[in-house]
């Protein structure tokens, strides 16, 4: 089993960084390429932050439930018979099987193994052969609960019992979105992407957090946008990534017909980005899963006015997928490769303090909050 850092590398790793990003440094390399540091990613960041779930939809009517993992734990999210929303450990108190898989509706939860059988809202109502058991009553025993939220038309939950709600930690980023996104609760699944990237996942966040580098590595992605209107802003633990639709025609899919006509992008920390493509009235939600110190899952789900993509959103699809997907695994790799040579400690942090899109102030927020996660845990 991996150790975690000493406290002397706990207060080793915040060297360089500056609350002035004018005048800071990167996070350390060893943020990213040592196993304890990302031990510590999984026990101080994943354990105890709000992690996106699905959309509402899959858990709208009572008896829905979906089965997912959240940082390394199985969690099952059910509507029970009430309408409330619930979140257990997805673990039978008999002899920890799992209980529920992928997704659907059922009107219990029954343990595949021996038969213990659950309410929706997690109390048990069944063991069979328990009769001569003493000092056993079912009423004793409760699936373990977790934290859950609906936000802005999405369900996430917390590991961590003491966490404050999503609702209250983000500030005025619900507003921000709804506004933008007015129908984002009635939109449907239609699409998902995945990818398995060999990149720390802090890479992933990073390279998203900033489009200093779209001119030089994404050119098609500078003609569906208007740099000039880039603006990107930093609040509490979220950031805004705004701009116009381009003018001009647009090298990476058409938009000639978009009603949608900004790209509006929201980074929920750690690891949840919202984004709103010019096109359609959409959501596209990538979720940064961490899968090892230089390994990234990700998944790219569509959410659309329909099920099946229309012409314009197909071919979003295919340059989301095709050109800058592969573009930016590209680079973070090759990132993740550089920063496990004697090479690389740390770069300066490029800031312009107007906030437009090719500055990394947003990128410094970010290592802010690993910092402060970093702090926590030591």
């Amino acid at each position: 089993m991996t150790s975690l850092p000493s406290k002397a590398e706990f207060a080793a790793i915040q060297k360089g960084y500056s609350p002035n990003a004018s005048r800071s440094l990167s996070l350390n390399a060893d943020a990213y390429i040592d196993p304890r540091w990302f031990n510590v990613d999984l026990k101080e960041i994943f354990a105890k932050t709000w992690q996106w779930v699905c959309h509402v939809e899959k858990v709208r009517e009572p008896g829905s439930y979906i089965a997912v993992e959240i940082a390394g734990q199985p969690i099952a999210v059910v509507r029970d018979r009430e309408g409330v929303l619930r979140a257990f450990y997805n673990v039978c108190k008999h002899r920890a099987h799992h209980l529920l898989s992928g997704s659907g509706t059922s009107t219990r939860i029954m343990c595949p193994y021996h038969a213990w059988t659950y309410r929706m809202d997690g109390q048990l109502v069944r063991a069979p052969h328990t009769e001569t058991l003493e000092d056993f009553n079912t009423k004793d025993i409760c699936l373990d609960q977790v934290k859950v939220e609906e936000f802005c038309g999405f369900i996430y939950v917390n590991l961590d019992p003491q966490a404050t709600s999503l609702s209250e930690q983000s500030g005025d980023l619900e507003t921000e979105i709804r506004h933008w996104a007015p129908d984002i609760d009635k939109l449907t699944f239609g699409h998902r992407l995945t990818y398995d990237i060999k990149s720390n996942w802090k890479n992933v966040v990073d390279n998203f957090l900033e489009c200093y580098h779209c001119p030089t590595a994404h050119k098609d992605f500078c003609t569906l946008v208007d740099m000039d209107t880039y603006k990107v802003t930093t609040h509490g633990i979220y950031s805004s990534h705004m701009a116009d639709a381009g003018n001009s025609s647009s090298s990476a899919y058409d938009v000639s017909n978009a009603t949608v006509k900004t790209h509006a992008v929201w980074w929920l920390w750690p690891n949840t980005c919202l984004m709103r493509y010019p096109g359609r009235s959409s959501i596209i939600v990538l979720n940064v899963i961490p899968a090892g110190p230089d390994r990234t899952l990700e998944t790219y789900d569509f959410y659309l006015e329909t099920p099946e993509p229309n012409e314009m959103e197909l071919q979003t699809i295919k340059y989301l997928d095709e050109v800058l997907q592969a573009e930016d695994i590209s680079i973070v790799e090759s990132v993740q490769r550089g920063m496990n040579t004697p090479a690389f400690t740390q770069g300066r942090i490029v800031n312009d303090p107007d906030g437009s899109g090719q500055s990394e102030h947003a990128v410094h927020h970010f290592h802010g909050l690993v910092l402060e996660a970093y702090a926590r845990g030591a």
